[in-house]
């Protein structure tokens, strides 16, 4: 069987071209494509695309759908499949008017990678992430060791993603002029910071009460004061390790340098959750708990709306649809409370917010 088809991978470049100079796609999310047809190619012996027949395409989603996880060995979640199916179902909608390929590929056929709209709903169900509260964070904080200098900066790294709900790839790169503590807020610089889809705002400190704003305060000072580093200096910097007394590899202090990636963050994370006895949440997740807190306490759409922007949101919408939702226990207990004629003032307040937020789309619309 062969392994490699030549024509498959010239055309793959300029596909590859135009996700990245036409769509503005990331690497990321072109790798994600390039191994969705790396699997497409192997089921079909890597047989030249011109010969593509729609059989091909529903031999691949029988095969995807039956296909196991190689970590848990149960089958592929339709949300996979989905994703899958939907890139190759691109790449073939592209393909089928270029030169060589559109006599023998029409757009119709690219549909045949289409899951039921059963399937479909499944795998764009919106299923309840679990997200810390507040007070879990707190406690995760304060049991973490402070005797080094790894261990400051991991309690740092955590506070300053509450105050903020930074990205991990944001907190990895930030450097230490990007925080001003005086003015109580860090600059995500997408010239030098790694945000999402590059986008450049400011993030004032939310209020989460706590000691979490003197952490860092404590962590800034520490830096600049005794071990003198300057603003270009990384505010979280990556691990050093060296050879140690015993002649091992061990860590020996920190780099000054930025870490290449959020592996060691999503390390950070995990093991200060578990030595607190709870489960691992990732980075991601204060974003929810940050989402949630600001439809507890922001009286105003206008003061939702600055919230939503101080977290990364273009769209108040994102945050309502997206971070804002409802746990199930408070859910009930609402419902509940509606049924005794007990409905908080609280909860009048987000509901008022959401219905305002809802009429103005409309208006805008």
């Amino acid at each position: 069987m062969a392994k490699h088809n030549a024509a498959n991978t010239r055309i793959k470049r300029g596909y590859f071209d135009y996700l990245k100079h036409a769509q503005r796609r990331d690497e990321a999310s072109i790798d994600q494509v390039a191994r969705a047809l790396t699997q497409f190619e192997q089921s079909t012996g890597h047989k030249d695309f011109k010969k593509f027949h729609i059989k091909q395409a529903v031999a691949f989603k029988t095969k995807l759908s039956e296909q196991k996880n190689a970590k848990t060995g149960k089958p592929l979640s339709r949300a996979t499949v989905h994703s899958t199916l939907s890139v190759l179902r691109a790449f073939f909608n592209w393909l089928a008017d270029k030169p060589g390929y559109k006599s023998r590929i029409g757009y119709s056929d690219a549909d045949y990678f289409n899951l039921s709209e059963k399937d479909v709903r499944i795998a764009k169900a919106k299923r309840e992430k679990p997200v810390p509260t507040l007070d879990q964070v707190h406690h995760v904080i304060a049991t973490m060791p402070t005797r080094s200098d790894i261990e400051k900066r991991n309690r740092a790294l955590i506070a300053l993603a509450l105050l903020t709900g930074a990205r991990a790839a944001a907190l990895a790169s930030l450097k230490m002029k990007h925080i001003d503590l005086n003015e109580g807020c860090i600059d995500q610089d997408a010239r030098e910071v790694n945000t999402k889809n590059s986008k450049t705002f400011k993030t004032w400190f939310c209020p989460v009460g706590g000691d979490a704003l003197q952490i860092v305060t404590d962590w800034v000072e520490h830096l600049r004061e005794q071990l003198l580093w300057g603003d270009d200096d990384p505010l979280f910097p990556k691990t050093l390790v060296g050879v140690g007394g015993q002649g091992g590899f061990e860590a020996l202090g920190l780099a000054r340098e930025h870490w290449s990636g959020t592996g060691s963050i999503r390390t950070i994370y995990k093991r200060a959750f578990e030595a607190a006895g709870f489960r691992y949440y990732n980075p991601h997740c204060f974003r929810h708990s940050l989402a949630r807190l600001g439809g507890q306490i922001c009286p105003t759409i206008e003061h939702y709306k600055a919230w939503s922007q101080n977290i990364g949101h273009e769209n108040v919408q994102t945050t309502l649809m997206t971070y804002g939702k409802v746990p199930e226990e408070k859910q009930a207990e609402l419902i509940r409370g509606l049924g005794e004629g007990q409905a908080e003032s609280e909860e009048a307040q987000i509901t008022a917010i959401v219905a305002e937020t809802m009429r103005r789309m409309r208006q805008v619309r």
